[in-house]
């Protein structure tokens, strides 16, 4: 069977992907699963992430995210059997790509699908969801009645997010960065109303690709001038010059102005930089900024029970 892999030649402006033949593995671990895989997701590869991590080799397999149907479990797994359907996340370090027929996974990444879900659906929207919940409950500690901001909210994480936030019963706004993500955007709006939803998915979309619409203003007037309680970014402008796919992710000023007493800013912003006079304005305003990083559920063995019970 065949494999999507990366290729790594040192050349991350020149990336190579290629189908490569693998094979299972005959002997299965203790706690590994073999799933037959219907449906895999193509998520973006963090290619800085496996430099920092060490784990660079010659081929990265590609494709991270499946669904399948239980084949066979080795000896000491508890959680499944054959013939269960399972979705999960393979590990950084999967030898195999999601894309092969069959692959090897632990137990420990796999969760049970629920009936009512599609092969697709489930692979579409495990990773993003995972990135939504940890970005909302493990370091914003999202609460009913605050008020969220969501950046690229027609983004498949923002989507996520969007819905995430309005089931918990959380005031909703989200940037559009072009016309586009704006009619998306007032389409999911709609949806909402039409199925009678009594809180409005979204309270507002805020037009950034449109000069007339000033972000930092928007929010402020939706807030009566408090500012948003959680803010989640999609990366930052760091400075004022830029270059041109910047221009519509806000000046790092910008969020620190909108956020109110006693906010959370989640960040995926790894090379953010705060200078003194930032750092003065969370200490005044008792805020925080937390670094969303979702694979790190799978650096500790420690965060395993948490890890499952998003999934």
């Amino acid at each position: 069977m065949k494999g999507l892999y990366y290729k790594a030649d040192g050349d991350k402006a020149d990336v190579k992907f290629l189908l490569q033949d693998t094979n299972v593995p005959i002997n299965i671990g203790n706690h590994q699963v073999k799933v037959q895989v219907k449906s895999c997701a193509l998520s973006p590869v963090d290619f800085e992430l496996f430099e920092d991590l060490k784990l660079e080799r010659e081929h990265i397999a590609v494709g991270r995210e499946i669904t399948g149907v239980v084949l066979q479990v080795g000896p000491r797994v508890t959680f499944f059997h054959p013939d269960d359907e399972v979705v999960g996340i393979l590990p950084l370090d999967a030898e195999q790509s999601g894309l092969c027929s069959v692959v090897l996974i632990d137990e420990f990444n796999l969760v049970p699908k629920p009936e009512k879900v599609s092969w697709l659906e489930a692979a579409a929207v495990i990773k993003d969801g995972l990135r939504a919940y940890t970005a909302l409950h493990t370091l914003a500690r999202m609460a009913s009645g605050q008020t969220l901001l969501v950046l690229d909210g027609a983004s498949p994480f923002g989507v996520l997010a969007i819905q995430l936030a309005n089931y918990y019963g959380v005031k909703v706004l989200a940037t559009a960065h072009s016309p586009e993500d704006q009619k998306f955007l007032e389409e999911l709006r709609s949806a909402a109303v039409a199925r009678n939803v009594e809180e409005t998915l979204l309270a507002r979309v805020i037009r950034v690709w449109d000069t007339k619409d000033d972000l930092v203003e928007a929010c402020l007037e939706e807030t009566g001038g408090l500012g948003v309680d959680i803010v989640i970014d999609s990366g930052v402008r760091l400075f004022d010059e830029e270059p041109e796919p910047q221009r519509y992710k806000p000046h790092k000023h910008d969020l620190l102005t909108l956020l109110s007493v006693g906010g959370h800013w989640v960040t995926t912003e790894q090379h953010l930089q705060l200078d003194p006079p930032d750092s003065h304005i969370l200490f005044l305003k008792a805020a925080s900024v937390s670094f969303l990083n979702d694979e790190v559920w799978t650096a500790s063995r420690a965060k395993l029970g948490r890890y499952l019970r998003i999934f």
